[in-house]
């Protein structure tokens, strides 16, 4: 149960029952309930009075004093106060905090889980590189980005698909092309020279290369070009789609579906997937012959001051409408974009999230513009970017990698610090803010290193358990047994305290999930690791409050249960982030 969704209610709820004009009724959704921020207020504030007031034409502490009446009946409230203008503050009894330990000890890992969604289809489209390379660090963010929303979506009781979208057409694949050949010849012993400036210059096209030569020997030298092309082209992006793969399991990222930008263009019949979907904008007078003016600033190479089929994207909220076929016939790469978001909302999704690199800033508005003309209000699009990473080590900016030629890879990174740093560290900012990714800070055991203060809490714990099997072996610590625990016994600030943060949970998957933000679980980890470390400091001044109390069997079996549901919600949150939640760490 998201707690703070339920006072929300209950806070509605004794607001449509004062004697308010329908003005006022209808701001009821702006009604919020949130922790406080200054804990010391209580457990739960609302700006329900202040939303009401003035519509109702009336003192807001008037409002106040009448629905504080009405919350003070609550089981569940302690006290509610009226704070300067007319802020509510509700402190909840000890015995609901309790009760909340009890249902988050019998949930286990289902604690927080299916709570927006019963099942709703969403797309999440995340990393979608070019198939000319492998991963680059500018790739890590957008990919840990993507996949832990996925994933907390999934979570939060979504139909989620991981999808990556192939780049597999145009003109960097012929490039690709050439320069596999240019290694090819090179493998074959022939005297080549360095890669030719504009081709891609890593070593990570020798293996394809000397696998060619294994295939077929030296038959492409004099294969006719457009064979060869062909061949080369198929060849170098399976083999480059095979490396991504690699570099994104070394992240413990898998896909569902990797979609071919070459099928929008495939014939089938006399039309193409993109053909189709020109047709269907025409039938809608979507489409229509125009020229459009230049563009402000420094003109692109590929803009033509000629007729152009265009799509009216301004009508949908653009900047300007959108090219979709060029001069010499070729449909433009907007024209696969609308085609494919035709393919992902012709498959049912109802919610697609594109995460795309700071570069492609400018798509917003033309992705929405075509989510609105292909499916009007029934789907939702949304678009999140990633700004860049800055590598440094001890402060110091990383040099480039070896094998990629001018960039350092996301293998090198992982290689070096381990996949859950790396994914915690990418979801420890917002991602529309840049990031510096130290080497050395991400690897030092200390509370300066997130991940590694986050990941100690839950062994910690483990640890308790183990220490408790050896030094009272007779106290049954199986879920049974903590299920049985007095919680009542669970009477310190530090230990309510902690049980407050660990309640917070269904409220963070709950925002996140509808924010798209999945940053929120890392910081919120965080934080109630650092609860967790703070009590524990506590127990070495004060031994009454250490977790293990060798004079009283009862009260550390009840410690421990408010510990196991501490353990399965840093489980849960770390899962969803990608990283394990070890049992200890040496």
């Amino acid at each position: 149960m998201n707690l703070f969704q339920y006072f929300e209610q209950e806070i509605k709820k004794a607001a449509e029952d004062i004697d308010l004009p329908e003005e006022a009724l209808s701001l009821l959704p702006k009604i919020s309930a949130e922790p406080p921020r200054d804990p010391s207020h209580g457990d739960v504030a609302t700006n329900a009075a202040m939303v009401l007031a003035k519509p109702a034409r009336k003192n807001p502490r008037e409002i106040a004093q009448q629905i504080v009446d009405a919350l003070g009946a609550l089981d569940a409230v302690e006290e509610a106060n009226i704070a300067g203008p007319g802020f509510i503050n509700l402190k909840l009894s000890n015995v609901f905090w309790l009760d909340q330990l009890a249902a988050m000890l019998a949930q286990g890992g289902d604690y927080g889980r299916g709570l927006v969604s019963d099942g709703e289809k969403v797309n999440v489209e995340y990393v979608s590189a070019n198939p000319t390379g492998p991963m680059h660090v500018g790739h890590c963010r957008g990919a840990v980005v993507g996949d832990a929303l996925a994933n907390l979506l999934e979570f939060a009781g979504f139909d989620v698909t991981k999808e990556y979208y192939v780049n597999d057409a145009g003109g960097q694949i012929n490039v690709l092309a050439g320069s596999l050949f240019h290694r090819y010849r090179e493998a074959l012993g022939e005297d080549v020279g360095a890669v030719p400036e504009g081709m891609y210059p890593g070593d990570y096209l020798v293996l394809p290369a000397k696998k060619l030569v294994e295939r077929h020997g030296d038959a492409l030298v004099s294969m006719d070009e457009v064979e060869r092309t062909d061949l080369l082209k198929d060849f170098a992006i399976d083999a480059m789609m095979d490396m991504i793969r690699e570099d994104l399991a070394a992240l413990n990222i898998h896909h569902d579906v990797f979609f071919s930008e070459r099928s929008l263009h495939a014939q089938e019949g006399n039309q193409s997937k993109i053909d189709e979907m020109l047709d269907g904008l025409r039938e809608q007078g979507l489409v229509y012959e125009g020229k459009l003016p230049p563009p402000k600033g420094e003109t692109p190479e590929d803009w033509e001051d000629r007729e152009q089929t265009l799509f009216r994207a301004s009508d949908f909220g653009d900047d300007t409408d959108r090219a979709l076929k060029k001069s010499n016939g070729d449909y433009t790469y907007f024209a696969a974009d609308v085609a494919y978001f035709a393919d992902k909302y012709a498959r049912e999704f109802k919610r697609m999230v594109f995460v795309l690199g700071a570069d492609h800033s400018g798509y917003a508005k033309r992705l929405k513009a075509v989510a609105s003309a292909v499916a009007g209000d029934n789907a939702t699009l949304d678009v999140l970017f990633c700004q860049l990473v800055k590598l440094l080590r001890d402060g110091q900016p990383v040099a480039m990698g070896k094998r990629s030629g001018n960039f350092v890879t996301l293998r090198d990174v992982v290689d070096e610090v381990g996949r859950d740093a790396v994914r915690f560290m990418m979801l420890y900012r917002k991602p529309e803010a840049p990031l510096d990714f130290d080497f050395a800070k991400v690897t030092e055991q200390s509370k300066d290193n997130p991940v590694f203060y986050v990941q100690y809490a839950h062994a910690r714990i483990a640890s308790t358990f183990r220490r408790v099997a050896e030094e009272l072996p007779d106290l049954d610590v199986s879920a049974d047994g903590l299920a049985n625990a007095d919680l009542g016994l669970l009477t310190d600030e530090g230990e309510l305290g902690l049980i407050k943060k660990t309640a917070e949970f269904p409220r963070i998957i709950e925002q996140a999930a509808k924010a798209d933000e999945p940053h929120r679980l890392a910081f919120y980890l965080y934080e109630l690791a650092s609860e967790l470390h703070g009590h524990w400091t506590k127990g070495k001044e004060k031994p009454e409050l250490r977790f293990i109390n060798h004079e009283n069997a009862q009260l550390t079996l009840s410690r421990l249960a408010m510990l196991r549901s501490m353990a399965s919600i840093i489980a849960s949150g770390l899962a969803i982030v990608g990283a394990d939640a070890p049992e200890e760490m040496r």
